[in-house]
């Protein structure tokens, strides 16, 4: 999730392990705490592209970092804070610490919570900024801060926080499953053989639902509003994989293939070929539009190996995209 949600969460989860005991402080801890599972975002500085991807929402959002790295804050803390429980300050960061790649599951990206297992959770049923989820959360966590921590209305106030943040979550997987299933009848009713289908919500809400579909050469792009009138249609775009089987066995090849979890393209643009990430969608609603949100450029390096380089986006991008969803979102 993006960095104010996860603030909101530390500070809650902050304020529930140790509010009572330290007021504010505890607020201010659990958001700093919510915030360096993030710190691995500074990994594309320092290395390759599709290194920093795999680090991206690896070891840093796991159990192994919370458990190994939450007695070490602790300590540390203890030692110039007036409050010197070392077990209370532990407990603290380590729950600050959890509940933020176990949040960041429930996105498209999704996390690798068990690391070193290569498994990465992704439940897909939230997008990584979603008002609905935040605004509720930072109201209730305003409302925390202005009270004692001794009353039970500043208590009253966390639990509200937490309890409404967490139903929305799951109301979210409800959502999914139904949008889920109007795509699944979709292709039943146009009698369209897939291999397998991939629903998420689209960028700030979930009205407007996503949905990625394997055929044997070709992927379908969809999309659903629980305010649609018409039938969901789909369009095509080839896999033309076949572009890149010269060089297929390249190890960071392979590499992207599992960050993408199989869910990728090729295309080609005059004489440069491009590598298209499906998880995220596209920039634009167009028709048979070949701007993907993650886009990749191929490359030979001089050392022979195949390199990727993100493809930038710009802000007037974004702004359309925005735009073109709103008016999707209110039906087809």
């Amino acid at each position: 999730m993006d960095s104010l949600t996860q603030i909101v969460l530390g500070a809650a989860v902050g304020e529930a392990v140790l509010g009572t005991k330290i007021g504010n402080k505890a607020m201010l801890y659990g958001a700093i705490a919510g915030t360096i599972p993030d710190l691995d975002v500074f990994a594309s500085h320092f290395t390759d592209t599709v290194s920093a991807l795999e680090i991206h929402r690896g070891f840093t959002h796991s159990i192994v970092f919370s458990v190994l790295f939450a007695p070490i804050f602790g300590w540390l803390v203890s030692r110039y804070e007036k409050y010197k429980n070392v077990k209370g300050w532990s407990w603290l960061f380590f729950w600050a610490f959890i509940t933020h790649p176990i949040l960041d599951a429930h996105t498209t990206w999704g996390t690798q919570l068990f690391w070193p297992l290569d498994l990465r959770l992704a439940f897909k049923n939230i997008f990584v900024i979603d008002p609905l989820y935040t605004l509720p959360f930072l109201i209730f966590l305003i409302l925390t801060m202005w009270q004692k921590r001794s009353t039970k209305k500043r208590r009253f106030y966390n639990k509200m926080g937490l309890l409404v943040s967490s139903g929305y979550l799951l109301l979210t997987l409800v959502l999914k499953w139904i949008a889920y299933n109007q795509f699944k009848s979709a292709l039943e009713i146009q009698n369209i053989d897939y291999l397998q289908l991939d629903a998420r919500p689209s960028a700030l809400n979930t009205i407007l639902w996503s949905a990625n579909i394997e055929t044997e050469n070709t992927y379908l792009l969809g999309n659903y509003s629980f305010f649609d009138t018409k039938p969901i249609t789909f369009e095509t775009y080839p896999k033309n994989h076949h572009l890149v089987t010269g060089f297929i066995d390249d190890t960071n090849m392979q590499r992207m293939i599992a960050i993408s979890e199989g869910w990728y393209s090729i295309s080609k643009k005059e004489e440069n070929i491009y590598f298209n990430d499906l998880r995220f969608g596209l920039l634009s609603l167009e028709p048979n539009s070949q701007d993907f949100v993650f886009k990749y450029r191929i490359h030979l390096a001089s050392n022979g190996t195949i390199q990727f380089t993100e493809v930038p986006k710009a802000p007037k991008d974004g702004r359309k995209l925005l735009l073109d969803l709103w008016s999707r979102l209110k039906g087809n």
